[in-house]
């Protein structure tokens, strides 16, 4: 609805492309193309494939997201490397990708999909993988904002418990009450914020 050409990542093929397809049908450009985040090399495929396309990313949403049970004590370190790979590394190698060309063209948005349970300011909260990774991401935004003047607006939003496969049916929000958040900061005009951490459009303590 904002003009944009949408490219749907997924660990599934498939799945991207299912919901690209219900794109294309409601009249938008859109795409899908198969990315794993808990995977490195299909990361730098994934940033390979937009190249080969000549793909110019203006608008980056890092919006994959685990919920791995466990405390520091008792979760596996793999199962905690996987979180931060899903929730940290990933994000940060596709800003590494997609930003330089963001501050070429002089603008550029990034939206890192983050939780209250990250909130540094709260005490943190929930199982230890998902609030550790989800403080380490919002990091990763005001690091990246820090270093990306003009504009280039890097934020961090919180979307609520929604109805996702992860959220379940039983949570208090809908998936379009969630993306709302998200669309919001994906288009912020030139003299939007940069650095902060935002639920429906109103700034969050870290």
């Amino acid at each position: 609805q904002q003009g944009l050409r949408v490219i749907v990542g997924s660990r599934h093929a498939a799945d991207g492309e299912a919901v690209a397809g219900r794109l294309r049908t409601a009249g938008h450009q859109a795409q899908g193309i198969e990315i794993d985040v808990a995977r490195p090399e299909s990361v730098a495929a994934a940033i390979e494939t937009l190249h080969q396309l000549g793909t110019h990313v203006d608008v980056l949403i890092n919006n994959a997201g685990v919920y791995p049970h466990g405390t520091v004590l008792d979760t596996p370190m793999d199962v905690m490397g996987d979180a931060y790979e899903i929730h940290v590394f990933s994000p940060m190698a596709l800003i590494r990708a997609c930003v330089p060309a963001m501050i070429a063209a002089g603008y550029g948005r990034v939206v890192n999909v983050s939780s209250g349970l990250g909130q540094m300011s709260d005490g943190l909260g929930g199982a230890a993988p998902y609030s550790m990774t989800k403080a380490a991401l919002n990091a990763l935004t005001l690091q990246t904002a820090n270093e990306t003047k003009g504009n280039i607006k890097v934020n961090a939003v919180c979307p609520g418990w929604v109805q996702t496969r992860m959220g379940g049916e039983g949570a208090p929000r809908s998936v379009d009450q969630g993306a709302a958040s998200v669309i919001w900061a994906a288009v912020l005009p030139d003299d939007g914020p940069t650095g902060g951490f935002y639920r429906d459009g109103q700034q969050i303590a870290w």
